[in-house]
């Protein structure tokens, strides 16, 4: 007798959900958060792409989708999940924001499969997909003109205050320099600047240049490193 009450206990809890919602809930969770995957990798610019990320994506869109299940309409269960889920830490830090929307575009699946708003989560998908691919293909919100740090060496002795004016003139559209510090145990200066390059400026010629006046000393130009996560 006690056996089945406990069997009626366990139904009881279970009852919220079907089988077939759970294996209906997963499928499609997995199907969609695998094309978010897809559109990921085809549109991830950079160099920090991981794999790891991606199968992070799709267990997540899983994992959001049971917890979906488990809360259900239950306001207790919900909180007991906050609590149990806010002593999640995460070690390894985000390099890239676009990264961030992606994480939260697999919970969004996942809530939406999870308290079976299946067509929902489907047209969600396909629309904000299709928004991800427009801006990757047509590049929006991209800067026509890139800018540039520029690391230059040079002895201590050296007046640097209008060493390269000319030089910029000549070169850049923007040229500011952002620090000065001390290099080699103090036996050098490294200037820091921000730089533009004009449209038909020959970086050779810039770099040469560069060397004439600080007598071949060591000199660094960063192209991209603010379209490019390292």
């Amino acid at each position: 007798m006690e056996a089945l009450q406990q069997l009626l206990q366990i139904q009881d809890l279970t009852g919220t959900f079907s089988v077939s919602d759970i294996a209906v809930g997963l499928a499609l969770s997995f199907i969609l958060s695998a094309l978010i995957g897809l559109l990921y990798q085809k549109t991830h610019k950079g160099t920090s792409y991981t794999q790891s990320y991606v199968h992070t994506l799709v267990i997540t869109c899983m994992v959001v989708t049971i917890i979906m299940l488990i809360v259900g309409s239950n306001i207790a269960r919900a909180f007991t999940l906050v609590g149990a889920l806010s002593i999640i830490r995460f070690r390894n830090a985000i390099k890239e924001t676009r990264d961030v929307g992606f994480i939260f575009f697999t919970m969004a699946i996942g809530m939406a499969t999870g308290t079976k708003f299946y067509l929902l989560a489907v047209i969600a998908t396909a629309v904000i997909g299709l928004a991800i691919l427009i801006m990757n293909r047509f590049d929006w919100y991209a800067r026509p003109a890139i800018s540039q740090i520029l690391k230059i060496q040079l002895k201590n002795n050296v007046n640097f205050e209008k060493l390269f004016d000319d030089l910029f003139v000549k070169f850049t559209d923007i040229s500011d320099l952002i620090s000065v510090d001390t290099v080699r145990a103090g036996t050098l200066t490294e200037l820091v600047y921000n730089v533009q390059l004009k449209k038909k400026a020959n970086k050779q010629e810039f770099v040469n240049g560069i060397k004439m006046l600080n007598d071949n000393e060591a000199i660094s130009l960063l192209t991209g490193y603010n379209a490019v996560d390292l």
